[in-house]
């Protein structure tokens, strides 16, 4: 049921419904403005403090005290065809379309600061948003028995250094604060438990318990859906690893290793039954019966590290090229066992069991003069998600093509403005989850629904940056 999906929210790698997000998983892809136009392929170019997520080793090539400030809108698109979601008896559950769950837009900061110390070292801040997601199916349509609306927020602060042994070599670390804060919501399937109790001696005796208090038993053919909701937060700690070779003044090479992080979240879950029947005191039978009360939840997870390979080169005083490659291990997260510390309700198990995946880039820059630079860049990433049987509307995630197109405009000699547009075009995502529990059994909690459907989606991405040197 409704609380056992804190940790879908929070799953780590984190989107592509998720209003926010251009990488696979709910991880949040636009770190970087200046990135973005090359379609996140400029790693190893390091040319403004945004480095700092992608590669600290490249803050060895940044002189002074730089700044930079950006902030991406993100503009989604999708839409979800039901073919046939059913209860636990099997019998449709009835409802309406999914219409307008995501937000019209999104928008996600980012800031970077970087400073000089010496001809050695170089420090610099980071803090961006990791992972995000926010969809609002509503309360009524086929699927809510899986979801009904789900939010997530997070933020990294990330402090980091560089360290130039010599004119080719150069290292960079750096720690990550990661905060996640949560909102997940979902029907809880009265009426399907009705009917699947219906003849039984325990309907019977419901009913009965319902007149000796003075309930109307006869308004249990007419029970709606019950809800529940929880949220959760906490902070995670983690470290990012950078090393970069310049070859020669025009050619360079990059490894980044940013670090799994582990999170504790913790959480409440309140359950809703107060809208089932007109008659209270049917509906508090029904909340007792249930065994649903009002907890703290828990749930322990990883985030998945990633590891990129990249390369810039300078071809002409017009043009450069520039690739990455980034492994992503997602399959730090199988299935989740969510618990709820206190109370004698069984776990849910989340079926997820995502796959790793690998990212490729290209892009590319020319400069059309000394104060304009433009950019383009094109990327194919993989979803983590195998097949349609682990889908869940939480993530109904698939394989995607980036296409940007970018510019860097110098104000003047210290000052500049960095401008993004992506657009990303999803395959479509074929969905037919079942959860392996339903509201009959006592050893575990869940609705037992199956939602089947597909989605289709894409999302554009508008980014615009203001840099500045001291």
């Amino acid at each position: 049921m409704q609380h056992k999906y804190l940790p879908l929210i929070i799953a780590a790698a984190l989107s592509a419904m998720s209003v926010g997000a251009q990488a696979s998983g709910y991880r949040f892809g636009s770190q970087s403005v200046s990135a973005q136009g090359t379609a996140d392929a400029n790693a190893a170019e390091a040319n403004d403090a945004s480095t700092i997520f992608y590669n600290p080793a490249g803050l060895s090539r940044l002189d002074g005290l730089q700044i930079s400030g950006s902030a991406t809108v993100v503009v989604p698109h999708s839409t979800f065809n039901d073919s046939g979601s059913t209860r636990f008896t099997g019998t449709p559950t009835g409802g309406t379309g999914a219409n307008d769950y995501v937000p019209s837009s999104v928008t996600a900061p980012a800031f970077y600061l970087s400073k000089k110390l010496n001809d050695k070292w170089t420090v610099g801040m980071g803090m961006f948003v990791p992972y995000g997601t926010k969809i609002n199916y509503g309360s009524e349509w086929t699927g809510r028995y899986a979801l009904s609306d789900v939010k997530l927020e997070s933020i990294t602060l990330n402090p980091s250094a560089s360290f130039k042994l010599d004119e080719r070599h150069a290292f960079g670390f750096g720690i990550d604060a990661e905060f996640m804060k949560a909102s997940l919501g979902q029907a809880v399937d009265v009426p399907g438990t009705i009917a699947a109790l219906r003849g039984t001696p325990q309907s019977a005796a419901l009913a009965k318990q319902i007149a000796l208090l003075g309930g109307n038993p006869q308004l249990l053919a007419t029970a709606k859906d019950g809800h529940g909701s929880n949220d959760g937060k906490d902070w995670g700690w983690g470290f990012n690893l950078g090393y970069m070779f310049t070859l020669d003044k025009d050619t360079r090479f990059g490894l980044s290793y940013r670090s799994s992080i582990s999170h504790k979240l913790r959480g409440s879950t309140v359950w809703d039954f107060s809208k089932v029947t007109s008659d209270p005191v049917v509906n508090g039978v029904l909340a007792k019966s249930s065994n649903k009360a009002n907890s703290a939840a828990l749930v322990e997870l990883r985030t998945p590290e990633t590891l990129s390979a990249n390369v810039f080169h300078q071809f002409d005083a017009k043009w450069a090229g520039m690739a990455d490659v980034t492994f992503v291990r997602h399959n730090r997260l199988g299935d989740l066992d969510i618990q709820f510390p206190g109370t004698t309700e069984g776990a849910e198990v989340i079926r997820q069991q995502w796959k790793n995946t690998v990212r490729v880039s290209l892009g590319g820059n020319y400069a059309y003069n000394e104060n304009l630079t433009l950019r383009v860049g094109i990327a194919y990433d993989e979803s983590p998600v195998k097949n349609a049987e682990l889908t869940h509307p939480a993530l109904p995630d698939s394989d995607r093509m980036q296409y940007s197109i970018g510019a860097n405009w110098k104000l003047d000699a210290r000052s500049s403005i960095d401008l993004a547009y992506s657009f990303l075009d999803f395959k479509d995502a074929s969905m037919n989850y079942t959860n392996k529990c339903n509201p009959v059994m006592t050893t575990c909690t869940g609705n037992g629904e199956t939602t089947r459907g597909t989605y289709q989606t894409h999302l554009s991405l508008i980014g615009i940056a203001y840099n500045y040197k001291f």
